[in-house]
């Protein structure tokens, strides 16, 4: 019986065909990238920001490659508006590489005192703002956050009032300062952003 049992098994072994190294399907090729290589994320970027309507910590170096508007914002604000047209830049220009970024700053006449609900509930139901926002904070002096730090080195400009803007091209260069009367319609400030794009 065990002789009977040992030839069976034998028998199937050899029935059990293994085709040539030859025949054997190649190892699927790895998948070429569709030109989603991040870039290289530039030194102004390398910094991490609280996003405004749930405070989950985002980091700057997803918009490497990308032309970055970056406006300091204030609810109470003469300039306050503006949002409807950062808003409306963000929408034209997003396609092509255009972001903004909104940094609320109670930096300037005490202009931004609500809370992130109340300052999101401002930016998205009374502006439909969909451009990223993060969380408040100070945009000059010696408490300024990190990027606005480096924006005031790069152009030597600090943040004079609510909604200073920031030019950043595709290769992370600190192209232009815009004070807050450069509303963003005004053609310097699209001129520059077009050129950019």
């Amino acid at each position: 019986m065990i002789k009977t049992i040992a030839l069976l098994l034998a028998a199937s072994a050899a029935a059990s065909v293994i085709p040539p190294a030859s025949a054997q399907a190649a190892p699927a090729a790895p998948t070429p990238a569709l030109n989603k290589t991040p870039a290289a994320c530039p030194a102004v970027l390398k910094h991490s920001f609280k996003r405004l309507q749930d405070e989950a910590p985002q980091d700057l170096c997803q918009y490497s490659g990308k032309v970055v508007l970056v406006v300091n914002t204030a609810s109470y604000c003469g300039f306050t508006k503006q949002y409807e047209g950062l808003e409306k830049i963000y929408a034209k220009y997003g396609s092509r590489g255009l972001v903004v970024l909104g940094f609320p700053s109670n930096d300037f006449g005490q202009q931004e005192p609500g809370n992130a609900k109340e300052i999101a509930d401002l930016c998205y139901n009374t502006y439909g703002v969909k451009f990223p926002m993060f969380a408040k904070t100070s945009v000059k002096g010696p408490d300024a956050n990190p990027l606005h730090a480096q924006l005031i080195k790069a152009t030597g400009k600090e943040p004079k009032w609510n909604f200073t803007k920031y030019l950043i091209g595709r290769d992370g260069k600190v192209l232009e300062y815009f004070p807050s009367k450069v509303t963003p319609e005004d053609p310097q400030l699209v001129g520059q952003i077009e050129k950019a794009l």
